[in-house]
């Protein structure tokens, strides 16, 4: 017998609480932040989500990438005004920032900028992502001190000090990641609510401290008040510069998640509808005191696995994590950090599949890319290692839209199809016509050199007598592409050769109207209607000798 769908709520937002309450406390110690600030971001994350969100197993709290770019981000703002303002007002500076930029998004309509984001590079991202932190984990686990300035150097004083290594940590850590991952299997069933327990519950009987075992200690729990940062105007350019990047990774990473998540689910979500929501938890969050939030893959894949049928199981997580952080305060301190390590790694595994990054291998497509997204993490750290990656998609981008590729076309056989000539030789090429589309949208960037390419072709072809240049790919044209076509068909006419433009969109067709009322240009709906129009007569050479 199936749950009612309340009943199946109600279970999954407990199973997500039970994720949620030490990811936070973890979360908060990689901000460097008190564990309120995390409890409290994670109660007004989900809970205005659950109001204002579309997918029904979406939640939006803290995320391991949002603490440790916060982290980064609040160290360079106090750096830049030392002993001027308390460490925690500059991540609610942080977090308030982000909210406006994420609402100002949503009414620009600007949501479907995040697909500028590409997805091997922000493959790449997640999985450097995830070995940073699980690695950052692993000395908690150890029972050690290991830091450094970069990912690898915590690894090697990591393992510099392998003969220190607490036998107690080391046991505990691996037993609550199995344990962990033996009990996800079981439905409906909160495993990590389950692992806490235990830790707390072997904390009491084994009394792990005095085995060298750290544990969470006693919690602040301050009653959350609002509270709006005072800073000085050039202190707030200061804090939306840095905000900027924080907005965009959030939203990359949570309408990753919704986005896929909500695929799965054969939901609709509509992304501007997502920014608002996004800034709207992070304004309530903000104004609490709290951690930047986002709709994060392990919270939210555990409360899609948990069963969750509406939005109601993230209200009733909001409300278990509040019961949580209020009345088991006491109880929370006897948790061991080795295992919110294991915590943490677990909710990490899936990022740690490398199966994204082996099938952009399998392609031969854009895996140097994700490569270099790995690497960026990994060698230079979170922050800049997450704007390289989002340089790397613009860069990508605008490298492949600005590539002056041509492909010269023939007519197979009887049909009226014209293909690519090259990759199919039964394509027959008609004698005194040139039949060439460019593979991107002509525009400034690549129209000069797009078009000198063709008169390249042009030129080794003596015979031709007509040019029928395909804009299929060209929704629309700017004044550039217009103004370049213009000049081409002049040295085409110049050298004894006519133009013709085939497949041309209805928008590009009003604007070269209006280009050129008085000399208009021959535009066809199809490029067989291009290449079977009367020929004109041509009295001049048709390719002059060079």
């Amino acid at each position: 017998m199936k749950p009612s769908p309340r009943t199946a709520d109600f279970v999954a937002g407990v199973s997500v609480a039970g994720l949620l309450v030490p990811e936070a406390i973890a979360y908060a110690g990689i901000a460097g932040v008190a564990p309120a600030h995390a409890l409290i971001a994670s109660i007004a994350g989900t809970a205005i989500y659950a109001c204002a969100g579309r997918s029904t197993v979406a939640v939006v709290s803290p995320t391991s990438a949002s603490a440790t770019i916060i982290a980064a981000a609040s160290a360079a703002l106090a750096a830049s005004s030392p002993g001027a303002i308390d460490a925690g007002l500059w991540v609610s500076a942080l977090v308030l920032a982000a909210a406006v930029l994420f609402l100002f998004a949503s009414l620009a309509r600007l949501g479907h900028f995040a697909a500028l984001i590409s997805r091997p590079v922000l493959h790449g991202f997640a999985f450097g992502l995830a070995v940073t932190i699980v690695i950052h984990q692993l000395p908690a686990v150890a029972g050690v001190t290991a830091t450094g300035a970069s990912t690898m150097e915590v690894l090697f004083n990591l393992l510099r000090q392998a003969a220190q290594w607490n036998p107690w940590t080391v046991v505990l850590g691996i037993a609550a990641y199995a344990g962990l991952r033996l009990l996800r299997r079981i439905a409906m069933f909160p495993a990590a609510l389950a692992v806490l327990v235990a830790g707390i519950a072997a904390t009491a009987l084994f009394d792990l401290p005095a085995h060298g075992v750290a544990t969470v200690g006693t919690l602040a729990l301050a009653w959350p008040h609002f509270a709006l940062p005072r800073l000085g105007n050039q202190e707030w350019l200061s804090v939306f510069e840095v905000a900027v990047p924080l907005v965009v990774i959030l939203y990359a990473e949570s309408w990753g998640s919704i986005r896929s998540l909500s695929l799965r689910r054969g939901e609709a979500v509509e992304p501007n509808r997502e920014l608002a929501a996004l800034g709207a938890a992070n304004l309530l969050s903000g104004a609490l005191q709290g951690l930047p939030v986002g709709a994060g893959f392990s919270a939210s894949s555990a409360n899609d696995d948990a069963g969750a049928r509406s939005r109601l199981a993230g209200a009733v997580a909001a409300v278990a994590v509040a019961v949580i952080a209020l009345f088991g305060a006491r109880w929370l301190a006897l948790l061991p950090v080795a295992v919110l390590a294991a915590v943490v790694a677990s909710a990490l595994t899936h990022a740690l599949n490398p199966k994204p990054l082996l099938a952009l291998h399998r392609l031969k497509r854009d895996e140097f890319l994700a490569a270099c997204a790995v690497l960026g993490v990994i060698v230079a750290g979170v922050l800049p290692g997450m704007l390289f990656a989002v340089l790397l998609s613009v860069l990508a981008t605008a490298r492949r839209v600005a590539q002056a590729r041509v492909t010269v076309l023939g007519r197979l056989g009887e049909t009226h199809d014209y293909v690519d000539a090259l990759r199919n030789p039964q394509a027959v090429q008609v004698s005194d016509v040139l039949v060439v589309r460019p593979e991107e949208p002509l525009f400034f960037a690549n129209a000069e050199s797009a078009l000198a390419e063709i008169r390249r072709i042009a030129q080794r072809q003596p015979a031709v007598k007509v040019v029928v240049v395909s804009l299929e790919e060209s929704a629309d044209l700017d004044s550039t592409a217009v103004e370049v076509l213009g000049e081409f068909r002049q040295w085409l006419r110049a050298n004894g050769l006519a133009l013709r433009l085939a497949r041309v969109k209805d928008d590009a067709r009003e604007l070269l109207a209006r280009a050129a009322p008085r000399d208009p240009f021959d535009c066809f709906w199809s490029v067989d209607d291009a290449v079977a129009a009367p020929r004109y007569s041509l009295t001049e050479p048709v390719i002059p000798a060079t």
